[in-house]
C-alpha cells in the first residue's frame, strides 16, 4: 500500500485535481460540499467535464444539503458532458463523506471538501493505492446504490465479497443490524482497550455522553488524553460549545489543545500504533446519524508520519490550562447547566 497525506485543503486540491487529470476510466466523486468556486485555481468542474466528454465514466454524488448553494446551471452543464450527477437527499440525514476514486487505483479519504472559504484551512486528507482502494470502491458503491444509482459497473462492486482484513480497513457509518452505526462500536473499542494514549483531532468538540464517559475512563486508569481543536471555527456558534466542552474534560486530566488557525482533521491515533483517518467529527451528528467514511491502519510508517504531523500542529496550538485561565463567572454558569442537560461530570 502506498500513501501520501496531504495538511491544507489547497494541497489536497492539487493532489485530487493531479490524479483526475490523469484519469484514463473513470473518476467517482463522493462529496459533502462541492461547489465551483474554486475554478479561478483548482477547475475540478472543468477537468470533470472534459474526461467525461473523453468517454470516461464520471460520476459525482454530493450532499444536497452541504452543496446546496451549488448552482443548478452548473449541474446540467456537468450532465450535459455525460458525467452522472445525483444528490444523496435524507430529511435529518447527511453524506458527510469526502471521497474521490480514479480509475479504481487510487482513492482519496479525508477531510476535505470543496469549497473556496475553506482553502487555507488545516486539514487531513490522505492519498492511497493499492489492495485498500478494494473496500473503498465498495463504500463507494453502497452510496451509489442508495442513491438510486444503476450502472451495473459500479454496483457489481457493492455486492463483491472482499477477504475480512481488506474490508475491515474501511469503516462506514452505515447502521447495522443491531441499530448501532459502526463508527460507534470502533470508537468505543479502541478508547476502552488503550493502554498508553489517545490522540484526537476535531474542529466540532460536542461528543455523545457515551464517548466523554469513556475518555474520563482512560483517564483514570492512567492513559494520555490529548484532544486538538481550533480556538476559532467556521461556525461562531459553536466556539462557545467547543470551549465549555474542553473545559469540562481539562477539569478531569484530558490535556486540551487550542490551534490558532482553523484546522479542519478527523483523526484519532490510539498507543501510537493505530490511526484512523476519515470524515467524521466528535459530534454526536457524525455518531448518530451522518453517512461518514474513514479508513484505519496500524503500519508503522504512516503512523508515524501522522504523529509527525500530529506534533507539529500541537506545537502551533496552545494548552487549555485551567489553574492560568480560571473560566469566567459566565463559562462556569454556562458549564453548570449543561451539566444538567448533558450529565456526566
Amino acid at each position: 500500500m502506498k500513501y501520501r497525506f496531504y495538511t491544507t485543503s489547497q494541497k489536497a486540491w492539487d493532489g485530487t485535481l493531479s490524479a483526475i487529470k490523469k484519469a484514463k476510466h473513470s473518476i467517482y466523486i463522493e462529496m459533502f460540499i462541492f461547489l465551483d468556486d474554486t475554478k479561478n485555481t483548482h477547475n475540478f468542474v472543468g477537468a470533470l467535464e472534459e474526461k467525461a466528454r473523453a468517454g470516461l465514466e464520471v460520476v459525482v454524488i454530493v450532499d444536497a444539503y452541504g452543496s446546496y448553494y451549488l448552482k443548478n446551471s452548473v449541474v446540467k452543464e456537468l450532465r450535459e458532458s455525460g458525467v452522472e450527477f445525483l444528490y444523496f437527499s435524507h430529511w435529518l440525514r447527511r453524506n458527510h463523506r469526502k471521497i474521490i476514486i480514479v480509475d479504481n487505483k487510487i482513492a482519496f479519504l479525508g477531510g476535505v471538501n470543496i469549497k473556496n472559504k475553506i482553502r487555507a484551512w488545516h486539514d487531513l486528507q490522505i492519498r492511497l493505492s493499492g489492495s485498500i482502494v478494494k473496500p473503498i470502491i465498495k463504500s463507494f458503491a453502497r452510496s451509489y446504490w442508495r442513491c438510486g444509482g444503476k450502472k451495473s459497473s459500479i454496483l457489481r462492486h457493492h455486492k463483491k465479497t472482499l477477504p475480512r482484513k481488506i474490508k475491515s480497513w474501511v469503516i462506514d457509518n452505515w447502521k447495522q443490524t443491531t441499530g448501532v452505526f459502526q463508527l460507534n462500536n470502533y470508537y468505543r473499542e479502541k478508547i476502552s482497550s488503550a493502554k498508553y494514549s489517545i490522540k484526537l483531532l476535531t474542529p466540532y468538540f460536542i461528543p455523545p455522553r457515551w464517548l466523554i464517559i469513556l475518555l474520563i475512563a482512560a483517564v483514570n486508569r492512567g492513559v494520555k488524553v490529548e484532544i486538538i481543536i481550533p480556538k476559532d471555527t467556521d461556525v461562531k456558534s459553536l466556539n462557545r460549545i467547543n470551549y465549555l466542552n474542553a473545559c469540562r474534560l481539562s477539569a478531569v486530566g484530558v490535556k486540551i489543545y487550542f490551534a490558532k488557525n482553523m484546522n479542519h482533521s478527523k483523526l484519532m491515533v490510539i498507543d501510537d500504533r493505530e490511526a484512523l483517518i476519515g470524515s467524521q467529527n466528535l459530534d454526536i451528528l457524525s455518531f448518530n446519524t451522518n453517512v461518514e467514511a474513514g479508513v484505519f491502519f496500524t503500519q508503522k510508517a504512516l503512523v508515524d508520519d501522522l504523529l509527525k504531523i500530529i506534533n507539529k500542529w500541537k506545537k502551533l496550538s496552545q494548552e487549555l490550562n485551567l489553574k492560568k485561565k480560571i473560566p469566567s463567572i459566565r463559562d462556569r454558569i454556562s458549564i453548570f447547566f449543561l451539566r444538567i442537560f448533558y450529565p456526566v461530570i
